[in-house]
């Protein structure tokens, strides 16, 4: 997701057209040619397919990890990354200590000068009462665990309230309150409700935010924690397919299933209609639903079957990275999950969720998490050292500068190219200026010469190369 910096806004993605560089001298490549058929220099209509790229990656359909290797990593991910929370090692009882440990670890009460969408001043007033919202004093001295489960994609919240908030006036997409997204069948331990009630603090396996009430239906830790377990089951491979329409469950009426999200279909009999209508065209899900009183329950729910989806994850290979990748193409990028899209790291996330492999949230532990294979270069490494692990990269390895994310899709006549959410977009003009651009979604672009600003590539920021296709 990003760095919790006002740096961030200003990163520049500069574009240029990647130039064979045995035959252009090296300062040379900084210069942008005229901009190409599709407006971004160096990309032409036909790198849109992943098929282009899966034809020029070696070994596409290798096995790069097995599901034995993945799940042996993902238990120890939770075991090594502190980001991670495994929730069935909860204690029973919850100290106030640990709670308002989370709720004050998230953030601090606002300090800077914040905007609403209509570009006018937050009153300090409005904030503060924002800030009392969490009724810090009502955590009791000790209380049980208690569990839920996201019954619809719901957001993550820094504070308990649903204001949009940002950095400058002018600034509209970044919304300082947003931290990350919930999708339907997630998990998460309960551990504080606002003061208004409106919001409940919850502890997901990999983020600890505020959410909304109704998002969550409370049921017993077995009915929670056992529902990832229960097999038959699809997986969704699509980026955000939906149920179908019923009148008779609206709960579960064309719900939105993001991609990775593994949901276990509901028992036999099919042979008579579900929801008002016969089911032998689709898969019957069991989805999680809110009662009136806010508990667990579970309906039935048809996904067709002609929907991307699949009855396990899929084979971690090169192939599959690069065609479940591309079909976020051109979606808008969402900060923190926002505008029912995502961002980088999440990008990057639900793309390997889709094959069974679990990464942290956001870049900050993205890049140095413990349980994965990675490259760290120091700001006083060489241009050479660099280079050379670019001229290193796979299909699937995720490049880190500060605050972004971008993954390794192949290479055009030696020079590589990334697939990448990114809310900027610039290039450097032949007169040295930075062009600006606004790619603002899943973008496909040369990494070479990327700029940071003006006098820097992003090859000269790379803080960590992070291979998640191998076992470590």
């Amino acid at each position: 997701m990003r760095f919790r910096t006002p740096a961030l806004t200003a990163l520049a993605l500069a574009l240029a057209l990647p130039l064979a560089f045995a035959a252009v001298p090296a300062g040379a490549r900084d210069q942008a040619p005229a901009t190409a058929a599709t407006g971004v220099p160096g990309v032409d209509a036909a790198y849109f397919s992943p098929e282009f790229w899966v034809a020029r990656a070696k070994d596409p359909d290798a096995v790069l990890m097995d599901p034995a290797a993945i799940q042996a990593r993902n238990a120890r991910l939770f075991q090594v990354d502190d980001s991670m929370y495994d929730l069935a090692a909860l204690p029973a009882t919850l100290s106030r200590a640990q709670v308002a440990g989370w709720i004050d670890g998230l953030a601090s009460p606002p300090s800077r000068p914040l905007w609403d969408e209509d570009g006018k001043p937050v009153p300090k007033a409005t904030l503060d009462a924002i800030v009392a919202n969490r009724a810090m004093d009502a955590i009791p001295a000790s209380q049980p665990a208690r569990y839920g489960m996201a019954v619809r994609r719901a957001m993550l919240r820094t504070f308990p309230t649903a204001l949009r908030v940002f950095s400058s006036d002018d600034d509209a997409d970044i919304d300082r309150f947003q931290e990350s997204g919930l999708f339907p069948g997630a998990p998460v331990a309960v551990v504080h409700a606002s003061a208004d009630g409106k919001w409940l603090f919850v502890v997901s396996e990999r983020y600890a935010a505020w959410v909304e009430a109704d998002a969550i239906a409370t049921g017993s830790r077995d009915a929670v924690l056992g529902y990832g377990a229960k097999a038959p089951y699809r997986v969704i491979t699509g980026a955000k397919p939906r149920t179908v329409f019923t009148r008779e469950e609206p709960r579960v009426s064309e719900l939105q299933l993001d991609m990775g999200v593994r949901v276990p279909l509901a028992p036999p009999p099919y042979d008579q209609p579900v929801n008002g209508q016969y089911p032998y065209t689709s898969w019957v899900l069991e989805l999680p639903v809110r009662n009136a009183d806010g508990s667990l329950g579970f309906a039935p729910a048809l996904l067709q079957r002609n929907t991307d989806s699949a009855g396990d994850f899929l084979p971690l290979t090169r192939a599959n990275i690069l065609r479940q990748a591309f079909k976020f193409l051109g979606e808008r990028y969402g900060w923190g999950h926002s505008y029912n899209g995502r961002d980088c790291s999440g990008f990057v996330s639900d793309v390997y969720h889709s094959m069974g492999v679990q990464m942290p949230r956001n870049t900050s532990d993205q890049s140095v998490s413990p349980a994965f294979a990675r490259t760290h270069f120091e700001p006083g490494d060489s241009r050479a050292k660099r280079m050379a692990a670019v001229d290193a990269l796979d299909v699937g390895d995720l490049i880190y500068i500060p605050g972004h994310v971008m993954m390794f899709a192949g290479r055009i006549d030696g020079q590589p190219y990334v697939i990448h959410d990114t809310n900027g977009g610039s290039f450097l003009g032949a007169d040295g200026v930075p062009r600006s651009m606004h790619l603002n979604g899943v973008s496909l672009t040369p990494l070479l010469p990327l700029r940071f600003g003006k006098d820097h590539d992003y090859v000269d920021r790379i803080t960590n190369i992070v291979r998640v296709a191998y076992d470590k």
